[in-house]
C-alpha cells in the first residue's frame, strides 16, 4: 500500500503515514496539538513534584494522599463526558480545551497547598473530558484498517507534552518564578483556539446518528445505565481493566521523580534528561503498539505488554543507580503500549450512542484506580515500608489487567458497528 508523506509534526521515526484522506490526517493534528498541553500539564505534577511539596510545605508522607486527592478530581468528568453523546464531539471538546488551558494558568497562581489542590482538582475535570473525547473523535473517522495507528500517532504525539514538561523542568532553578512559570506555559492552547473552531468539523458518524435518531433526551444518568444494561460483561471488563492498571500505574510514574532525587541524589535535570530519552522510547512505543495491534489483535498486544510492565517498574525501583535509566526506557514503553490499547478499546467496543459515554467510564475507573494507588501507598500496611518497597509491590496490580483484556472482544479490523451489533 503506498505511503504519504508525512506532514512536518509527524518526525519520520514514527514512521510514514498510511493512504489516508488529508483531511483525516490534519484531523490528528488538531486533536492532538491540544491533547499536547493536557499531557503538558499531568508532566508538571511528577516533573516538578519536589519544588511544589517544598515551596508549599508538603511533606512526603502526606504527598500520597495529597496526590491522590487532585487526581479525585477527575471523578465530574464522568457525568460530563457523556455530553458529547447528545452535543455532539467537537463542541464539548473545544470546551475542555477552554477549561484545561485556564485550569493549568491558574495553578501557576496558586500561594498555598489548598489552592494548589482545588485548583488542579477542577483543571484535572476538563483534562479527562478532553483526552476521553479526542479518542472518540479518532475512533469515529478513521477507517477500521487504520484506527489502531491513528489512535497510536493521537498518543504519541500528546506524548510530546510530557517530554515538553520535562525538558523545561530541568531549567526550574533558572526560572524567575520556578514552576509556577512552567503551568503558564500551558495555557498556549488558547491561542490557537480560533483554528480549532474553524478546522475542526462534527464526526461523520456522530451526525449521521444525529440525523438518523435525533439527539439523545433523558437523565443525565441514562446513557451510563443503558451501557450497563446492554453491553454487561464489555463494561465491567473494561472497567477493572483500566482500574487494575491505573493503581499500578500511576504511583510507580508519579514518584519516579521525588525517588530519584531524594533516594539517588540526582538534579532535576538528570531526571528530565531521563525523562526525554525514556519519554522517546514511550512514543515509540505507543507508534509501535497502534500498529501491531491492526495486525495481531488489540487483546493479544495489550496483554503482553501490560504484563511486562510490573517485572520493568520493580527493575526500575529496587535496581542499582546505573540501571534506572535501562528500566525507565523499558516500563515506559509498556505503560505507553498497554494504556493506549486500553484507550482504544474504549472507542472501539460501544455503539456511537455511547461511545463518549464509555470513554466517560473509562476515565471513571481509572481515575479510582489512580486514588486507590495512590492511597495504598499510605495505607497502614504499607506505610512501615520504604518507598521501593511500596512501588514494587504496588506495581504488581497491573497483572491482573494483563489478564482482564483477554476477555474483551477482540475489535482489531472490523468496522465499529460490527463490533457494536455483537451484545454481552
Amino acid at each position: 500500500m503506498s505511503k504519504r508523506r508525512n506532514p512536518w509534526w509527524i518526525p519520520p521515526v514514527l514512521g510514514s503515514v498510511p493512504d489516508i484522506e488529508p483531511r483525516l490526517v490534519s484531523l490528528l493534528g488538531l486533536v492532538a496539538f491540544a491533547i499536547f498541553f493536557e499531557q503538558y500539564d499531568a508532566s508538571m505534577l511528577t516533573a516538578a513534584l519536589k519544588h511544589i511539596a517544598t515551596d508549599l510545605r508538603i511533606e512526603e508522607g502526606d504527598l500520597g494522599g495529597f496526590l491522590g486527592q487532585i487526581r479525585l478530581g477527575a471523578l465530574p468528568a464522568l457525568l460530563l463526558v457523556p455530553f458529547a453523546d447528545r452535543l455532539g464531539r467537537r463542541k464539548v471538546f473545544l470546551i475542555a480545551v477552554v477549561g484545561f488551558s485556564l485550569g493549568t494558568l491558574a495553578t501557576g497562581l496558586a500561594q498555598t497547598a489548598t489552592q494548589f489542590l482545588m485548583i488542579q482538582m477542577v483543571a484535572r475535570v476538563f483534562m479527562t473530558i478532553g483526552t476521553a473525547v479526542s479518542v472518540v473523535i479518532i475512533t469515529e473517522e478513521y477507517p477500521a484498517i487504520h484506527r489502531g495507528w491513528a489512535i497510536g500517532m493521537l498518543g504519541a504525539l500528546s506524548a510530546g507534552g510530557q517530554g515538553l514538561g520535562a525538558g523545561l523542568a530541568s531549567f526550574i532553578e533558572y526560572l524567575p518564578f520556578g514552576w509556577r512559570t512552567l503551568y503558564v506555559i500551558g495555557v498556549a492552547p488558547l491561542a490557537v483556539l480560533p483554528a480549532l473552531r474553524r478546522n475542526m468539523s462534527e464526526t461523520n458518524r456522530f451526525r449521521q446518528h444525529a440525523e438518523a435518531h435525533g439527539l439523545e433526551q433523558g437523565s443525565w444518568y441514562t446513557p451510563l445505565l443503558d451501557l450497563a444494561t446492554h453491553y454487561p460483561t464489555r463494561t465491567a471488563l473494561l472497567g477493572l481493566t483500566g482500574f487494575m492498571f491505573a493503581l499500578g500505574e500511576l504511583p510507580v510514574f508519579q514518584m519516579s521523580s521525588y525517588f530519584v532525587q531524594t533516594r539517588h541524589g540526582w538534579s532535576t535535570g538528570e531526571y528530565s534528561l531521563m525523562f526525554l530519552i525514556g519519554g522517546a522510547d514511550g512514543i515509540l512505543g505507543i507508534v509501535i503498539a497502534g500498529r501491531l495491534a491492526d495486525r495481531i489483535g488489540r487483546r493479544v498486544v495489550g496483554s503482553i505488554f501490560l504484563g511486562l510492565f510490573p517485572v520493568f517498574a520493580i527493575g526500575f525501583y529496587r535496581g542499582p543507580g546505573w540501571s534506572l535509566p535501562i528500566w525507565w526506557a523499558l516500563f515506559i514503553f509498556c505503560t505507553s503500549a498497554g494504556g493506549m490499547t486500553i484507550r482504544a478499546l474504549s472507542g472501539e467496543l460501544f455503539p456511537t450512542s455511547y461511545r463518549s459515554t464509555a470513554a466517560a467510564w473509562l476515565s471513571f475507573a481509572v481515575t479510582l484506580g489512580w486514588w486507590a494507588g495512590l492511597q495504598t501507598m499510605s495505607s497502614e500496611a504499607l506505610s512501615g515500608l520504604e518507598l521501593h518497597n511500596q512501588i514494587s509491590l504496588i506495581a504488581c496490580t497491573v497483572f491482573v489487567s494483563a489478564a482482564l483484556i483477554l476477555g474483551v472482544p477482540e475489535t482489531a479490523g472490523r468496522e465499529l458497528e460490527d463490533i457494536s451489533a455483537q451484545h454481552r
